[in-house]
């Protein structure tokens, strides 16, 4: 508890400046305290109510500008003043005019008088004798107020005794669980209490048992003033304060099943209530260890306490890698909103979002799809298959194809009770709201994609943790997941102060108008809606599958959802699988919190699975990202807007470098937690081998995708 402030503030009141108030005013410059000065009454306590002095020096030798005791008694008259300590700076007494008495002043309300001295050196002994003397007392009166308010609002009772049990306080939690007033306790010993109606049972057996429990917090204060909890199994010294803790004698202090009669205001009940959120049991949990703890145990958790109190518990640290301007603009760029800086300028898609099947070409069925097509779809299970060659024979519309395919292979038509022509609508309409001219975010990506997620939808753990709700609902994020991406981050939205982020709230604004309009596509129009036949309770549990998994690929809360899968998943899998080869579900892993954590997992590896493709088709991906965040630099320039990863730029960035940097920190790790869960050693190996290509291209200094021999 802080019971002194830095730096005293002193008010000055003095109608004029003369050797007196100068010599206050350097002693407080003297002594490190903030000063006011104020000529007049109304002045002065208009400053005083702002600032709330804790000293005040009151010119009380002149009488003609203002009356001192009347000013003093208005800021008497005022709440704050009830800590403030008074001077009155009065005139010296002539040697035959006998020394006037200090009562009228103090009725007035001052604390204190000063013989008129101008010395600066008496000014300042006089204000350091008041800070260590009222102005610390009145500290410590305030704060002593504070605990004791706390104290009779506590919902638990709570006794203070002397060192010889004699008891000196007790809150109204203790009286009505005694059945005793305060009158009845104060100053003396519970054992020599008469029973009463209320505790006819031994009353010290009623105390013990409840202390057990954890209802009675029982304190001691012995000679030295210090205060201590009883038993004293449970007492501990706070090495960070040096004062003694008074710490509850159970986690579960607020259970109150023995007061049964008692009829509790609603605020009061909510906070008997037994909810708690799962972070606050832990930490109640360490709390308690801690208590019987050795005093480096007790530091140790102490660390962790304040890890589990902060509001990034899952933002690594970057410790030296945040040295590397390749990592903090890709961390700046992809895990921030933006800087949020106001800006005139406003960001306009380029096109329409709202193109209906009805402007498209009529769809082909699956069977009719022409021979080149049909044969580069022959190799879609295999984690090589090349998604640049379906881009280039489909004209750029590889999702409606390889979507057809992959939703047949998983039966998706006959889950959703929808037919194969809704369908090929559904995916010509998604498909036309990506944006073609975009150098990464459009439908190859997205058919890159809903190819990855099939193919771990197809891994045999992966496979054995999710339902067929889960796949379809995995499949359909996967194609939706970036539709009508504009080609810029969220940052870059955030700056420019697009319509997005506005309507967003500057919140995974992109990941959240992904979901909204692929189901607004959807819905608007029924020879598109592949949800028209469902019931409504399959289609609110698969749309909220859906959003869930969108919202996941955004990257402010990467580290979030990795590592509770991590927690989650591999860790008790780990456990235990230990000495055993078998790819069985382990125990708990098809809980619904689990389904969700792997369907989160699963379509964010899918999203960034670049680096895990084979070498000539991880070269592309790299330069077609880099080309889209070097057309945004680009833009951010030439509107004025800041500029979020100044590494990317056409003219200086080193390609080589960015990917390592986006392996180093997002990749690695993520598909290292994957890898051991849905058993991926041709990706893993994949990620090596383009990870020595990146190495070696930046230990040669060059900054381009290839060597230029390679070329």
């Amino acid at each position: 508890m802080r019971l002194t402030q830095d730096p005293i503030q002193v008010l000055l009141i003095f109608a004029k400046e003369d050797s007196q108030s100068d010599g206050f005013w350097w002693a407080c410059d003297r002594a490190g305290y903030r000063c006011n000065i104020a000529r007049t009454p109304e002045s002065a306590l208009e400053c005083f109510l702002d600032k709330h002095h804790e000293i005040i020096v009151i010119d009380h030798r002149q009488t003609r500008s203002f009356d001192a005791e009347s000013v003093c008694r208005s800021i008497r008259a005022t709440n704050p003043s009830e800590h403030t300590v008074i001077l009155a700076v009065v005139s010296q007494a002539s040697d035959d005019h006998e020394e006037a008495s200090v009562l009228p002043l103090l009725h007035a309300g001052f604390n204190r008088r000063f013989m008129e001295n101008s010395s600066i050196i008496a000014c300042y002994n006089e204000l350091i004798q008041i800070e260590h003397g009222e102005v610390r007392s009145q500290f410590k009166l305030r704060a002593c107020n504070s605990v004791f308010t706390a104290l009779d609002h506590c919902h638990e009772a709570i006794e203070i005794t002397s060192d010889d049990h004699v008891i000196q306080y007790v809150n109204p939690a203790f009286e009505r669980m005694m059945g005793y007033h305060k009158g009845e306790l104060l100053g003396k010993e519970l054992a020599d209490l008469p029973k009463s109606d209320k505790n006819r049972a031994d009353l010290l057996d009623t105390i013990n048992t409840c202390i057990k429990k954890g209802k009675i917090h029982k304190i001691h204060r012995d000679s030295g003033d210090n205060s201590q909890t009883e038993p004293h199994s449970f007492r501990y010294k706070n090495r960070r304060k040096e004062s003694i803790d008074v710490k509850s004698i159970s986690s579960r202090g607020s259970d109150a099943p023995s007061l049964q009669n008692r009829r509790y205001p609603s605020m009061a009940r909510i906070h008997s209530m037994t909810i708690e959120a799962p972070i606050t049991k832990v930490i109640n949990i360490i709390n308690a260890a801690q208590e019987n703890s050795p005093v480096t145990v007790a530091e140790a958790l102490d660390r962790v306490l304040e890890i589990l109190r902060t509001t990034e518990l899952y933002s690594p640290q970057l410790g030296t890698k945040d040295e590397d301007p390749h990592t903090s603009d890709l961390v700046g760029g992809l895990m921030t909103d933006g800087l949020r800086r106001l800006s005139g300028n406003e960001y306009v898609f380029t096109k329409n979002v709202h193109q209906s099947h009805s402007h498209l070409a009529m769809p082909i069925t699956i069977n009719d799809v022409p021979p080149s097509i049909a044969q580069l779809l022959d190799n879609e299970e295999s984690w090589d298959f090349n998604i640049f060659e379906l881009e280039a024979v489909t004209h750029k519309r590889p999702l409606v194809y390889l979507g057809l395919k992959v939703f047949s292979r998983f039966g998706v038509c006959e889950f959703l009770n929808c037919s194969e022509t809704t369908l090929r609508a559904w995916l010509q309409v998604i498909e036309a709201n990506y944006h073609s001219s975009n150098a990464y975010h459009n439908s190859t990506h997205a058919a890159d994609v809903l190819h990855a997620t099939a193919f771990f939808l197809g891994k045999e753990r992966v496979k054995g943790s999710l339902d067929q709700l889960d796949e379809v609902a995995a499949l359909i994020a996967a194609t939706v997941h970036d539709v009508d991406h504009p080609g810029r981050t969220n940052s870059f939205l955030c700056n420019a102060g697009s319509e997005l982020a506005v309507l967003y709230n500057d919140t995974a604004v992109l990941e959240s108008h992904h979901t909204a309009l692929a189901f607004q596509l959807t819905v608007k129009d029924t020879k598109c809606n592949i949800f028209k036949n469902i019931d409504r309770n399959h289609y609110r549990t698969l749309r909220q599958a859906i959003i869930d998994m969108v919202l996941a690929t955004e990257m402010t809360k990467h580290f979030e959802h990795v590592n509770k899968f991590v927690n989650s998943i591999n860790k008790p899998m780990a456990a235990e699988t230990e000495g055993s080869d078998c790819e069985c579900n382990p125990t708990g892993k098809n809980f619904p919190e689990n389904q969700i954590l792997i369907k989160r997992m699963m379509i964010k590896c899918a999203d960034v699975a670049n680096p895990c493709r084979p070498l000539d088709l991880c070269i592309e991906w790299a330069g077609r990202i880099s080309e889209e965040y070097f057309a945004q630099t680009d833009e951010e320039k030439r509107q004025g807007l800041p500029v979020v990863m100044p590494v990317f730029d056409r003219n200086t960035c080193s390609i080589p470098k960015s990917q390592i940097s986006f392996i180093d920190y997002f990749i690695t790790d993520m598909f290292d937690a994957w890898d051991a869960f849905a058993h991926l050693p041709a990706l893993m190996q994949h990620l090596a081998d383009n990870y020595k290509h990146w190495k070696t291209l930046d230990d040669l200094k060059c900054k381009s995708l290839r060597l230029p021999s390679d070329s």
